[in-house]
């Protein structure tokens, strides 16, 4: 990745720590979980309002480093509206780029702003960082009731 492109990534992310988008509590929510990360303290509650198999509206509360903060607020503005199905796909494709499973161009493009997470996959530790959200949300469509863990 040339220095350019790995500036404007940084600045994505600094944006999204900074002003995250949908860092509320969603009062008329249907879903809900909870994720920890015990290895640096990162917590992130998501809620989720799930219509017809649509994410109608999602949101999320806590606190982590810039990385998880962003990877929230992405996610949560990236699956807004979009169909259950189509959230887990999205999830899916994420994980594989912060795993280091997909790194191709045409990946990257699918991705759109997710791809500022692409060097996550040097970083082993904060690979937990960015996918805590995803797990977490993954958890709330699934209306599974114990708390996320990134522990592996």
């Amino acid at each position: 990745m040339n220095e350019e492109l790995r500036e404007l990534y940084q600045q994505v992310i600094l944006d999204h720590n900074k002003s995250p988008r949908n860092f509320k509590k969603l009062d008329h929510h249907n879903h809900f979980a909870e994720g920890y990360n015990p290895l640096c303290g990162d917590k992130i509650d998501v809620y989720v309002q799930i219509e017809d198999g649509i994410v109608k509206d999602i949101s999320f509360q806590g606190t982590g480093c810039a990385i998880s903060k962003a990877s929230a607020s992405l996610m949560s503005s990236l699956v807004k509206g979009k169909p259950v199905a189509e959230a887990e796909i999205l999830f899916e494709k994420f994980h594989d780029l912060i795993t280091g499973k997909t790194a191709d161009e045409n990946a990257l493009e699918e991705l759109g702003k997710l791809a500022v997470f692409a060097g996550v996959k040097d970083f082993p530790t904060r690979v937990k960082c960015a996918s805590l959200a995803w797990h977490t949300m993954q958890s709330a469509i699934k209306n599974e009731t114990s708390t996320v863990t990134i522990e592996e």
